[in-house]
């Protein structure tokens, strides 16, 4: 009986294990056929994308033709040196990677050379970034050892650039209103330069974070990437680094992949790369961008760069372009960058579990990138280019840039853009290199208008109009009811808190222009005339001029801002809007102009242990400063200098006039303003482009067009601009009243000169603007040394060096948000020293003063308008200096587009040359 008990317990154990193993074994044949059956086409994929691999072959790039398919940009062939690991072991693949270095070396063939650890003559190391980093804050004048957020707010200081802007509003003006390249990154506050070490370091793998990386010697991270790689100790540094060069190239692609070492190699590498005696290295054929004509339209076409960490994610991983890839880094190359590149070619090749190459799956070609079509005429261009930089060199040694745009009145089309100086853009076409970059630069940081050949100043260069916004005042004056034929009596000037607005006439130790209408106040450009009908009153009858609508600032600025001043123009490069002129603007503006001068008057009106003391100083200076909104009355703001700052008691009465009358009072608008703002002085300021798209309206009959430089795009059609065309409601008789001045401008006036008897009818207007700037030299330091002895003889003083210099470090030690940089603090270092005899006014009376901004506007024919021009010169003194380039344009435009264009009427009148 227990037998059979036990023989039972046996017997259901053993199929309760029988059962338990069908089980099982059911579970995993209906998993096996989920996965081949079921799910087969998951899996599948899921497998192949883990064994296959895409290798991409950048295609040529689009070609860039002007409007008559004239070639501006191309791709020229070249032959580049690669390589690939080819399955060797480490020490295998070093002794190849030296051999064919030292094989470029011997045939001078250059190499790509990335690897961001340099070696000096003594055999010590340096990052380049770090270097970079000191050259960048060496040439901003500012010191070596300033954070990235120090650095920034000392440039605020030098620009004047309000604290209300925000860091990423800040950098944007530095840049495009100062041309400051500005290598901060907003969001984090720190240099781009330390990032790339930082992004270098860990992609090296040889630090585990981005902390542990901080402050990592150039030595230590050489010597370990020495040892990862398994450099022979017998190697110098020297050939080590020529190894770790290529280890950096292939580093940045795949291990299938090979890498670019040397672009544009001479026949005899090719030669011997070819006869296979170095394993690994092989000869590609690849395409480098070509510009045929060289500097001509260079700022339009703009120039190819490296795909940098901060966009790689877009380019590479979003897009699929190779690491190695150059794209467009301005211009045309940049804006139409998806456009041109075309579709990269596809080898979809197998790898085994180390990443090595085993077989090719499948193969597409490259696609070259679709060509792209601009409106301007390339032999315009070159007119354009060659009749500014005459007009710039016969305008005087000040004048060293410049700018033209010439527009289709009709479309907006951009016919011709010139900006003067310029470079060539062949010389980034294999990528960017310091020694190209430097070229390229200002040669004084320190001077706003120092020449910048990257500077594009007929999108960026925004200043003052002077006269040539005339027109607008006139058509706002007609739209508030100016009558046109109405006649003013011009008193050569008008007088208001003791300053004189004169005409030009009268300036130049003339008379009066007599009686004007709105066509000789035009022909005149006749201040006081402008003044009157800008504020609807005739300030020598002292009357009103009845108009229906009153006449005020924003009413002008308004009607500016429709003919596109002070906005974009849609020109599809980078451009500089200067907002309009504002209250708030004007606010800020003298807010800092008030913080300024009490600084720099402060040991005048403050004592001793005031303004010695920064922080005390500063904490009375902003008490001051913020009562500039309330402005109190003159007794009232008396009282609180005496009960709320720390000033000297006896200094009171006559700080509180020039902070009352000069700042305060001046800080809203004012009437002084009104009169600026009709003759185009004042806070008005625009760039050549803007001047152009307005120009071109008001010869369009008030139709307004944004400004375009593509035609169209290849397979894509024309671009279609109506949806941007607008036409401004203005009367009927509105423009062709203007129209009218403008034309006796060109042929009795300020053009008489070069357009009186010009075959065609030119309308046109004339400007000069003031700069009221001072030039600074490279080096305040050295123009102080090379002058000290006349401020001494001036001041009656026997100031030192020495002493200026001890103040300097005790300038930038107790105030470093104010002095950055040896160059900040020297002036105040030396009035310091000097117990403040030697002025600002001495100090600055040996660097001169800007030249006057030139500006002339044309469009032609005057009666039936199909091209506009307008030419700025940047320091070009007398406005006429700025005509003959407009009038080159012209003159070739109807060359090029027949003469039946219309020519000028033969009716002859009489008038004077005179004014601006």
């Amino acid at each position: 009986m227990n037998g059979n008990r036990r023989h039972n317990v046996f017997s259901n154990r053993y199929y309760m294990i029988v059962g338990l193993i069908l089980v099982l074994m059911f579970i995993l044949a209906l998993r096996l056929f989920i996965l081949t059956v079921v799910q087969h086409d998951k899996w599948d994929k899921s497998a192949s994308s883990q064994s296959t691999k895409m290798i991409y072959t950048s295609a040529p790039r689009g070609n860039i033709y002007d409007r008559n398919g004239q070639v501006l940009a191309s791709n020229k062939q070249i032959f580049s040196v690669t390589f690939s690991s080819s399955s060797s072991d480490t020490k295998k693949i070093n002794r190849n990677i030296l051999k064919l270095m030292r094989l470029l070396d011997k045939d001078g063939d250059s190499y790509i050379d990335e690897f961001p650890i340099k070696l000096k003559k003594d055999g010590s190391m340096y990052w380049t970034y770090d270097k970079q980093q000191k050259e960048w804050l060496k040439s901003m004048d500012l010191k070596e050892n300033l954070s990235a957020e120090q650095a920034l707010k000392a440039l605020r200081t030098r620009y004047g650039i309000p604290t209300s802007d925000t860091r990423y509003e800040a950098i944007e003006e530095l840049q495009n209103t100062y041309n400051v390249t500005v290598p901060i990154t907003p969001s984090t506050m720190t240099y781009t330069y330390d990032s790339e070490k930082t992004n270098f370091l860990t992609k090296w793998g040889c630090f585990s974070s981005k902390q542990e990386s901080n402050g990592v010697s150039a030595k230590t991270a050489f010597n370990k990437l020495r040892k990862n790689f398994k450099i022979s100790s017998s190697l110098s540094d020297k050939d080590a680094r020529k190894i770790l060069i290529v280890r950096n190239e292939m580093k940045s692609t795949e291990s299938y992949i090979a890498a670019t070492v040397a672009k544009e190699v001479s026949k005899k590498t090719i030669v011997k790369v070819g006869e296979n005696t170095i394993p690994g290295a092989s000869i590609q054929s690849q395409y480098k961008r070509y510009y045929p004509n060289k500097n001509t339209a260079c700022h339009i076409m703009g120039y190819m760069g490296s795909i940098s960490e901060s966009n790689s994610s877009y380019y590479v991983d979003k897009l699929g372009y190779a690491s190695t890839d150059l794209i467009g880094s301005s211009g045309i190359e940049s804006a139409y960058e998806t456009y041109l590149h075309g579709k990269s070619g596809v080898k979809k090749i197998l790898v085994n579990s180390s990443g090595q190459y085993v077989k090719t799956i499948s193969r597409t070609k490259p696609k070259k990138g679709k060509d792209v079509y601009l409106t301007i005429d390339l032999n315009l261009q070159k007119t354009a280019e060659s009749a500014l930089q005459s007009a710039i060199s016969a305008a005087g040694s000040q004048c060293q840039s410049g700018a033209t745009v010439a527009m289709d009145t009709k479309t907006g089309e951009v016919l011709a853009m010139a900006s003067y100086p310029s470079y060539n853009p062949n010389i980034f076409a294999n990528g960017i290199t310091a020694k190209a970059w430097k070229s390229v630069q200002a040669k004084n940081t320190r001077d706003s208008l120092a020449p910048a050949p990257l500077y594009n100043n007929a999108t960026m260069a925004s200043v003052a109009p002077g006269s040539t916004f005339k027109p607008v005042t006139a058509v706002t004056a007609l739209e508030c009811g100016l009558d046109p034929n109405h006649y003013i009596t011009d008193p050569m000037y008008i007088e208001l808190g003791g300053h004189k607005w004169g005409t030009a006439q009268y300036n130049d130790g003339g008379g009066s222009y007599g009686a004007e209408n709105l066509a000789l106040g035009l022909q005149h450009s006749s201040n006081t005339y402008f003044i009157a009908i800008g504020t609807g009153y005739d300030w020598g009858a002292k009357k009103s001029l009845g108009y229906s609508k009153k006449i005020t600032i924003p009413r002008i600025i308004g009607m500016s801002k429709q003919f596109g001043l002070g906005q974009k123009t849609g020109i599809e490069l980078g451009e500089t809007v200067t907002p309009s002129p504002t209250k708030a603007r004007k606010l800020a503006t003298y807010k800092t102009s008030l913080w300024s001068y009490l600084y720099n008057s402060a040991h005048t009106y403050f004592p001793k242990d005031v303004y010695s003391n920064y922080s005390k100083l500063k904490k009375n200076i902003n008490t001051i400063c913020s009562w500039m909104e309330a402005n109190p009355s003159y007794t009232k703001l008396i009282s609180r200098l005496s009960k709320e700052t720390d000033m000297k008691q006896s200094k009171i009465a006559s700080a509180a006039s020039v902070i009352k009358y000069t700042y305060f009072a001046q800080a809203t608008w004012t009437i002084a303003d009104q009169f600026n703002i009709s003759i185009g002085q004042g806070d008005n300021a625009y760039t050549p482009i803007q001047m152009c798209t307005y120009i071109s309206a008001l010869a369009n009959n008030g139709v307004y067009n944004r400004a375009s430089l593509v035609s169209g795009v290849e397979n894509k059609g024309t671009v279609d601009k109506s949806k941007d065309r607008r036409t401004i409601k203005l009367k009927s008789s509105t423009i062709p009243a203007v129209v009218t001045g403008m034309k006796r401008v060109a042929k009795y006036g300020t053009l008489q000169t070069v357009f009186g008897s010009y075959k065609y009818s030119v309308a046109g207007k004339t400007g000069t603007a003031e700069n009221q700037g001072t030039p600074q030299p490279a080096s305040e330091i050295k123009y102080l040394k090379q002058h000290l002895a006349s401020y001494n003889s001036q001041a009656g003083t026997s100031v030192t060096w020495k002493q200026v210099d001890k103040n300097i470090k005790k300038l930038m030690r107790e105030q470093p948000e104010v002095y950055s940089s040896e160059e900040d603090a020297a002036d105040m270092a030396l009035r310091m020293a000097s117990n403040y005899k030697i002025t600002t006014k001495m100090i600055d009376a040996a660097k001169g003063s800007y030249d006057y901004y030139s500006w002339t506007e044309t469009f032609a024919p005057a009666d039936n308008p199909r091209i506009a021009v307008v030419t700025l010169l940047i320091q070009g003194g007398t406005s006429i200096h700025a005509a003959p380039v407009n009038k080159a344009i012209l003159t070739k435009y109807f060359q090029l587009y027949g003469k039946s264009s219309g020519k000028t009427s033969t009716t002859t009148q009489t008038g004077s040359n005179t004014a601006d």
